[in-house]
């Protein structure tokens, strides 16, 4: 099998890569960090609007381009690599696809062309007090009074929810088994709160709190009682994409590093003819080769519809390593100036811990490689 690029794949690539490194560099992520929106509207409407990216994925009726998902992965990967302060991981990502696999035809040709052209933002509402390992911990109520729902609870880490213009809210309508539904929700729906949790990533990750709000029943999502499924869909994908991006990052850090270690002099020779620091170096290459093969493997996999349950593990418990001793391993072989403020690898460096807990965290998918392993 070829995980190689396709001559489109990588033209969608380079021009990704020249575009953000031209429209958002290291001091634009700085100044977006400390931006109450957390990113860059005229930005975000050149992505949509001239580059088609948000609709990327979408078909062609709804304004979109009839994308992949390796398409998508090689977009976010580039957007990891620069580190794009963006709400399109959680439109395009986490909302767009189950919209596309689950929508009504009345939903799709409602939604999916304002998210193509980026007039809408969305952001999925999953997570509670803990990470949502099984139907079972979704406490978040919906409760059916006549012809409406009415949604009672707490949502956490909802991405870019103070922004959003829709949330796809994952709530409990029944207490027998599953029991779970899917809503859309127009995020300035009377009852709603948002407020922005503050985070060393400056991600924009929001606690959204529902008090009775309104919902009508065409605005579930898929089939009442049937989102586990449509949330069974929404985490792998979101999960390997997630990989695609921590792998852009540590590939950012890796350069970064290797240029660094090339010019800085220190006994009349470049660090970078040192052994000690050859073989750090040789590490971080080999790391990141091997979680763009699992990242790969199972981008590829789950595009054929083979299983990719144990790839899809593989990879984010890697990604979560490799990410992080890439980072570590970079500041030590920048010295004292990676550890300052100004220095670019810290942006990668903070976002570490967001992306490793991003949905669920290291144990679980260590436990589900286990699992799949028979052990």
């Amino acid at each position: 099998m070829d995980f190689g690029l396709s001559e489109e794949q990588k033209m969608l690539q380079d021009s990704a890569r020249d575009f953000l490194a031209k429209e958002c560099p290291k001091s634009k992520v700085r100044e977006l960090e400390e931006d109450g929106n957390g990113y860059d509207p005229e930005l975000w409407h050149k992505m949509a609007d001239m580059l088609g990216w948000i609709g990327l994925v979408l078909p062609e009726q709804y304004g979109g381009t009839d994308g992949n998902l390796v398409d998508l992965a090689v977009l976010v990967e580039e957007m990891g690599r620069n580190i794009l302060p963006s709400p399109f991981f959680s439109t395009a990502a986490l909302c767009a696809l189950p919209i596309v696999e689950y929508g009504t035809a009345e939903q799709k040709k409602r939604f999916l062309p304002r998210i193509a052209t980026g007039e809408e933002i969305w952001a999925l509402a999953l997570s509670e007090s803990l990470p949502i390992h099984e139907a079972s911990e979704i406490r978040f109520l919906a409760t059916l009074e006549g012809e409406k729902y009415l949604l009672e609870g707490t949502k956490l880490f909802v991405s870019y929810a103070n922004v959003a213009d829709y949330f796809l809210v994952v709530a409990r309508t029944s207490e027998f088994e599953g029991g779970i539904t899917v809503f859309i929700v127009d995020a300035k729906s009377l009852g709603i709160k948002v407020d922005v949790i503050p985070t060393l990533a400056h991600d924009k990750q929001c606690e959204v709190s529902f008090d009775k709000v309104e919902v009508a029943k065409s605005d579930i999502l898929g089939e009442a009682g049937q989102g586990w499924d449509i949330v069974h869909f929404i985490i792998p994908r979101a999960t390997i994409l997630k990989c695609a991006e921590m792998l852009g990052a540590s590939q950012a850090v890796l350069e970064m590093t290797n240029s660094y270690v090339k010019e800085r002099v220190q006994f009349d020779r470049p660090i970078g003819s040192f052994q000690a620091v050859q073989h750090r170096m040789v590490d971080m290459f080999i790391d990141i080769e091997g979680l763009r093969y699992l990242t790969h493997k199972a981008l590829w996999e789950i595009s054929v519809g083979l299983p990719s349950s144990l790839h899809i593990s593989m990879a984010k418990v890697k990604a979560n390593d490799v990410y992080q001793q890439t980072c570590i391993t970079g500041l030590r072989n920048h010295g004292a100036i990676g550890f300052t403020a100004d220095h670019d690898i810290g942006l990668y460096y903070r976002r570490v811990k967001a992306a490793e807990f991003f949905l669920r965290g290291t144990e679980f998918y260590r436990e589900k490689v286990a699992t799949e392993l028979g052990l």
